[in-house]
């Protein structure tokens, strides 16, 4: 099957807090029950969490980033969802829309770092096991 993306996803659970922006439905426009973002691109995320969110509903997502101390907020609107448990368990595929650019810099900077640090695991591990002797 031919990649879809246009960016590359960088595969990692973050914590994230989403509030509703707008959307055709009435959901509540306070901060819902998703907690975790399953991967993230300059583009997009997937997201986790316990309430259906309808396919172009807009959302204010702030990221947590693993090895950021300082916060992400980007705006974006929901492309698909997929119920993993019914009325429990939900995944949504966000795209991003009308972020600042800042924000976005800062996740393809730290997908970068991200990915640039991955690849220099094998030595590290290397250089440790060559101090102790």
């Amino acid at each position: 099957m031919k990649e879809k993306r246009k960016t590359t996803r960088l595969q990692e659970f973050n914590e994230i807090t989403v509030s509703v922006v707008s959307g055709e439905h009435d959901l509540q426009q306070e901060k819902m029950s998703y907690n975790y973002s399953e991967d993230i691109s300059v583009t997009g995320a997937k997201i986790r969490g316990s309430i259906l969110l309808p396919v172009d509903t807009l959302v204010k997502i702030d990221f947590t980033l693993e090895a950021l101390k300082k916060q992400i907020t980007a705006i974006g609107k929901v492309k698909w969802i997929k119920v993993i448990i019914e009325d429990k368990f939900y995944q949504a595929g966000i795209e991003f829309v009308d972020t600042p650019d800042e924000a976005i810099q800062k996740i393809e900077d730290y997908i970068s770092w991200k990915k640039e640090n991955a690849s220099l695991k094998p030595f590290r591990i290397i250089a440790k096991i060559n101090e102790k002797e």
